[in-house]
């Protein structure tokens, strides 16, 4: 429902418009510095990203159920070098691998959920006219595709692209081929382009927020970002140094992870001595683990807003969701080593980080607890968000609680990297993460384009892939549970006690390769209803924060009149009131 002010934008669109020079296409679509346009770069790369590491599983998935067998249609058209005759070589399937982990984490969902909708949605939710720093937002975001490039670039050098893991372990990672120094090269302009947003994030957050939105009158996906922002800040430092002190081990002959006595191919490699390829790894999941979160996080910030928005009532316990979400990002930085248990750390260490693992899954319950009691009493619309948002319950539910066995040092040391991890990582990250930034898109998509995805295709698009992702990632449970390695390329064929589970592999690619189908009318309804989508008016949904009382698509500046905060964020159903809405910036 649009608001007086927005009646009529047109002439004042027009006056607003009229102090501003016109901007060429380039500077107005390619290197903007408006942090919609930026925002909008960052989502559609991200998708074209996640599309792209999508498609690298799905060739992996073939390899896995029909091992040995001629992948049909596309198999020759891939290249001797990567699969003769059709048939996938080893090689090949580690650099699908490593770079299918690569891509889908630092290409795909970080930069869609915070790159994206952190871009465009944060500035609007506080009532800012753009980021504190737009020229540092626009470097953001061309370091974040440079970083990209780059990393897609190294499947045509010789050797072809990272075969080491998305973790690139150390030694394995510095005799590897010429790919992994392209792979560093990469993790370092993403890295600082984590690191530029992170920045402006916190700045825009604390100092151009609208008269009166006090830190708890922000809506619950402001603070998501913010401690997101904290995260990043914070923890890519020690992976940027890492990446660095790798590439020195590869290009410049020093052995920071390189152990004395390294023989490769039956020759001694003679800059090896004194290093620690378990420095790599504690460097490496100080990153990692908070990375989870920074995953995490902004889904948890998407889903509260549908979710207060389609119940037609408050978040149940809203303190008590923002006080678990700073304990939540405090704690992420304590608990890495739990990824570490194989190491031979000490029994010591390891019931520290046992304990803290425990520890962390309190304020993760405590929100996804305050969420399902939300919907209790709502008078629930169940538009295509609404849908996505809840289906985002049950699916990090199970990934959460499927990662409490992986924190036990007992429990960890047989099921560690085994497909039992592969299943509880993509619970949270795919049918979890993933369904709450596809809720967010069709969410936030009348305020970016003024139009209403279409509900028919959506409901389709969330059907499909809800039935489809379970189909994937379930049977991997059982795979896993009968010991079968995640890195074994025939997926465990070669092995006799894999035998009893094998078929379970032709049903999780099978589910993989109809989920791809699923999600044919997704793309088609994101870029037809551009033009062909419903109108809207600048509230479509009847919310309460500040960013839909912004015209639709917003202008330069966001606001036709500077926004003031008057009330928290989810006054909903509020007893006497003449709607079951009262907007955050009406007085």
């Amino acid at each position: 429902m649009s608001t007086p002010a927005g009646v009529a934008p047109p002439k004042a669109h027009a006056t607003h418009e009229a102090h501003h020079e016109p901007l060429g296409f380039w500077r107005l679509y390619v290197f903007s510095t408006d942090h919609k346009v930026i925002g909008i770069q960052y989502a559609v790369t991200g998708l074209l990203f996640l599309l792209f590491g999508f498609s690298l599983m799905m060739l992996m998935r073939w390899q896995l159920a029909y091992p040995g067998a001629a992948l049909p249609l596309i198999g020759n058209l891939l290249g001797e070098a990567r699969m003769p005759g059709g048939i996938m070589l080893p090689e090949f399937y580690n650099e699908l691998g490593a770079m299918h982990g690569t891509i889908m984490v630092f290409l795909g969902v970080v930069p869609l959920a915070v790159g994206g909708f952190g871009n465009f949605v944060l500035p609007l939710q506080i009532g800012a006219p753009d980021m504190a720093f737009p020229r540092l937002n626009m470097l953001s975001y061309w370091s974040f595709f440079l970083g990209g490039v780059t990393m897609l670039a190294s499947f045509f050098v010789p050797g072809g692209a990272a075969q080491s893991g998305w973790t690139s372990y150390a030694p394995l990672s510095i005799i590897a081929g010429s790919g992994q120094t392209m792979w560093l090269f990469g993790m370092v302009f993403l890295i600082t382009s984590s690191l530029l947003g992170a920045i402006n994030f916190i700045a825009t957050t604390i100092q151009l927020r609208a008269k009166g939105l006090t830190f708890m009158r922000f809506p619950f996906f402001v603070w998501a970002q913010f401690v997101t922002a904290f995260l990043l800040l914070l923890a890519f430092p020690p992976l940027e140094a890492a990446a660095f002190l790798q590439l020195m081990d590869r290009l410049a002959g020093t052995s920071f992870f390189l152990p004395s006595g390294l023989v490769v191919s039956g020759q001694v490699l003679t800059n090896a001595g004194g290093g620690n390829p378990l420095l790599w790894q504690h460097l490496f999941w100080f990153l990692a683990h908070p990375e989870v979160y920074v995953l995490i996080l902004p889904a948890m910030g998407i889903v509260s807003e549908i979710i207060a928005n389609n119940t037609r009532k408050p978040l149940w316990g809203y303190r008590s969701m923002v006080y678990s979400l700073i304990f939540l990002g405090f704690m992420s930085f304590v608990v890495w080593a739990h990824h570490m248990f194989m190491t031979g750390m000490g029994t010591a260490m390891a019931a520290f980080f046992q304990t803290t693992t425990m520890i962390i899954s309190i304020p993760s319950v405590v929100i996804l607890t305050a969420l399902i009691i939300s919907l209790w009493g709502g008078s629930i619309r169940f538009n295509t968000p609404m849908l996505f948002a809840t289906a985002f319950l049950p699916m990090f539910g199970i990934g959460g609680l499927t990662g409490l066995p992986l924190g036990l040092n007992v429990a960890d040391i047989p099921l560690h990297d085994t497909y039992y991890v592969i299943a509880h990582f993509h619970y949270v990250v795919a049918p979890g993460t993933i369904f709450a930034l596809f809720a967010g898109i069709y969410y936030w998509y009348p305020k970016a384009t003024g139009r209403k995805m279409n509900e028919t295709l959506g409901v389709i698009h969330f059907v499909g892939s809800f039935i489809c992702m379970n189909v994937v990632f379930m049977p991997m449970f059982l795979v896993g549970l009968a010991g079968v390695s995640r890195r074994l390329y025939d997926g465990g064929a070669a092995y006799a006690f894999a035998q009893p589970v094998l078929h379970w592999n032709v049903v999780s690619s099978w589910g993989a390769w109809t989920m791809a189908l699923f999600q044919i009318p997704f793309i088609f309804n994101f870029f037809w209803s551009i033009r062909k989508g419903e109108k809207t008016g600048d509230n479509p949904w009847q919310a309460t924060t500040i960013e839909w009382t912004a015209p639709s698509p917003p202008p330069h500046g966001n606001f036709l009149t500077p926004p003031e905060a008057y009330r928290g964020p989810y006054e909903y159903s509020v007893p006497g009131a003449a709607r079951d809405f009262v907007p955050q910036s009406e007085a």
